[in-house]
């Protein structure tokens, strides 16, 4: 019993040893949208455009500090496990190469737009540094 009790304190402190830990924002870092603004009506495609304060920008898998890269969030929610890395799918779109921009092409509709810095392992920054959710109507 008292080597199975041993294996797994082992097991354990390896796995904990493995976590990743995210990387710490400053005080005051804010990520924003410039453009579009929140209730804008407009055509699809349209360019969005990102902006940071407090930290600085930096590609994906570089470690520098107080920087990362963008994330935006298309029509959902932000993820609740931020210790989880972020994964790219349709609703969360990665800007590993550090783009401060992006074209979309939407379909006609209501939509919310939100962003959310990425530290250099994919994970949100501790504490996360979010965009207020904004809301776009596009008509064609």
């Amino acid at each position: 019993m008292r080597m199975f009790a041993l294996s797994a304190a082992l097991v354990l402190a390896g796995t904990v040893a493995w976590a990743e830990e995210r990387a710490p924002s400053p005080a005051g870092a804010e990520v924003y949208i410039i453009n579009p603004k929140d209730g804008a009506t407009l055509s699809s495609p349209f360019v969005v455009q990102f902006g940071l304060k407090g930290m600085g920008v930096a590609p994906a898998g570089v470690k520098y500090a107080n920087s990362g890269h963008h994330h935006l969030l298309i029509d959902a929610d932000a993820p609740t496990d931020l210790n989880a890395r972020l994964t790219a799918d349709d609703q969360l779109i990665h800007f590993g190469k550090g783009q401060t921009q992006t074209t979309l092409t939407l379909p006609p509709g209501k939509h919310t737009l939100q962003l959310l810095l990425g530290d250099d392992n994919h994970l949100a920054h501790n504490p996360p540094v979010f965009s207020r959710k904004i809301t776009v109507t596009v008509i064609k």
